[in-house]
């Protein structure tokens, strides 16, 4: 799921060999949705194993470079951190390299173990992924870096679609949040979901 920032996917291909695997053993790709940061390695994994690349429909050509990302806002300046972030969405900087997109997903649809379920609100296309009804993928759609949080201040396109979305996934009570910045939430996870919304 997602193949981060640098085009090269070193990150992964390091995971892969320590644990004792390749990219030819990769037969599906999937993306929560069209930023950098989630689709960096994108044409580099899928050349080097000839998995299927997934994503929702509203993401397929930004992903194969024929359209360019909505850009997020400017403002708010704080977290500082998250500003450089912000500024390079925003100028579509840098670039990723342009992937073909083999199957697109949606609603109900399932890869693999996956079911996907669509949550827009960050982008229009943007999904998350369930695994046996405990684990749930959520990509940017709740965040634990540089805090734990119901996305990025400023970066959701339709904050109003994104409340709705945000609590669909705080109604299913997950066991475990994979989210697409910082570390897992494993513990007393629908507890700490419930919070975002007050």
């Amino acid at each position: 799921v997602d193949t981060l920032f640098d085009d090269d996917a070193q990150m992964i291909l390091a995971y892969l060999l320590s644990i004792g695997r390749s990219p030819r053993d990769l037969t599906d790709i999937v993306l929560t949705h069209a930023h950098r940061s989630h689709l960096g390695g994108v044409a580099a994994l899928k050349r080097m194993s000839n998995a299927r690349v997934h994503c929702h429909d509203a993401e397929a050509a930004i992903v194969a470079g024929r359209e360019q990302a909505r850009p997020v806002r400017l403002l708010p300046i704080r977290p500082l951190v998250l500003y450089p972030f912000r500024v390079l969405s925003y100028l579509h900087r840098p670039p990723h390299e342009p992937c073909e997109v083999d199957h697109t997903i949606g609603e109900d649809d399932s890869v693999g173990t996956l079911k996907v379920l669509h949550v827009p609100g960050h982008t229009p296309g943007h999904v998350a992924f369930m695994w046996r009804e405990r684990i749930l993928i959520v990509g940017d759609a709740i965040l634990t870096w540089p805090s734990f949080g119901p996305g990025w201040p400023g970066f959701n396109l339709d904050e109003a679609e994104y409340q709705r979305s945000l609590r669909r996934l705080v109604d299913i009570e997950p066991e475990i949040v994979g989210p697409g910045h910082g570390p897992p939430m494993c513990h007393a996870t629908p507890e700490r979901l419930a919070t975002l919304l007050q």
